[in-house]
């Protein structure tokens, strides 16, 4: 064991033994990250055995996607508050990731399954669903802001949250079921963002688990007042109540050219008895 300890290995030698191109040690030497432990006459350069810890530690900070004058500062610097401190900023930042690519997952496992049920859907059909609750942040919709404004109010939220871009998210619209049956079919209360892991559930909207109304409307959005017409009539014939808000979302806007072929999701709860 001391004789490998006090073993020198070659340029090639040290790069195959930690599984790295010697073109890579050829750079950091270059800009003095780890240099050989000698260069003998010949020009060649050698290794030592120690070299061994210093240079897994740069590969696995490199790993992490730490810069190159990043590590050339810590390993100027090497100690445990520095390495802990260094550690944690990575650890922070993979675990954004890790966040971040749960909620693409999640939007993807979403969108197929409303591409599933656009194959067979009817678009005349009014059924009853149960659904599980859900957080979503609701972005009050003032009747003095513009749809710019509006749309900035939107942006403003999804950055509050943590959310890298506004397609990481699904957008919706709310309409208070009192609105309904006094036949204010445009009064909106809300533009809701159901964010796929909340960062904090304190100021969000409880979209409530129970039994929902659901039926869908093609085309363009003034179209939406006769179909809440006919939920309604449904409603009523059925002698069910509705409650709380209409939550509105376009499940198809990907794979479509025109509004005429846009289909809203219309969602109500129906008031347990």
């Amino acid at each position: 064991m001391l004789k490998e300890k006090a073993a020198l290995f070659t340029i090639g030698q040290f790069a195959a033994l930690h599984e790295i191109n010697k073109k890579t040690l050829m750079w950091y030497d270059e800009i003095g990250l780890l240099k050989p432990a000698c260069i003998k006459e010949n020009g060649y350069r050698y290794y030592s055995y120690q070299q061994s810890a210093a240079l897994e530690t740069i590969l696995m900070l490199r790993e992490l996607n730490v810069s190159l004058d990043e590590i050339k500062q810590f390993m100027e610097n090497r100690t445990i508050d520095n390495f802990a401190s260094l550690l944690q900023e990575k650890i922070t930042e993979l675990n954004q990731t890790i966040s971040h690519l749960r909620s693409i997952q999640k939007i993807l496992i979403n969108q197929q399954q409303d591409m599933d049920m656009l194959r067979s859907l009817d678009i005349a059909e009014i059924s009853l669903v149960e659904k599980q609750s859900r957080y979503l942040v609701a972005v009050d919709m003032a009747e003095n802001l513009s749809f710019e404004q509006e749309i900035e109010r939107v942006i403003a939220e999804t950055k509050k949250h943590q959310l890298r871009r506004l397609h990481d998210a699904s957008y919706g619209a709310m309409l208070p079921v009192e609105h309904l049956y006094q036949g204010k079919f445009s009064e909106y209360s809300a533009i809701y963002i159901e964010m796929p892991f909340p960062v904090s559930k304190r100021g969000l909207h409880l979209q409530p688990a129970g039994t929902y109304l659901r039926a869908f409307c093609k085309g363009n959005w003034e179209n939406l007042p006769e179909r809440y017409k006919e939920i309604l009539a449904y409603a009523k014939k059925q002698g069910t109540t509705l409650c709380g808000y209409a939550y509105e979302t376009g499940i198809n806007e990907l794979v479509i050219d025109s509004i005429d072929d846009y289909i809203t999701q219309i969602e109500i709860p129906i008031k347990p008895e």
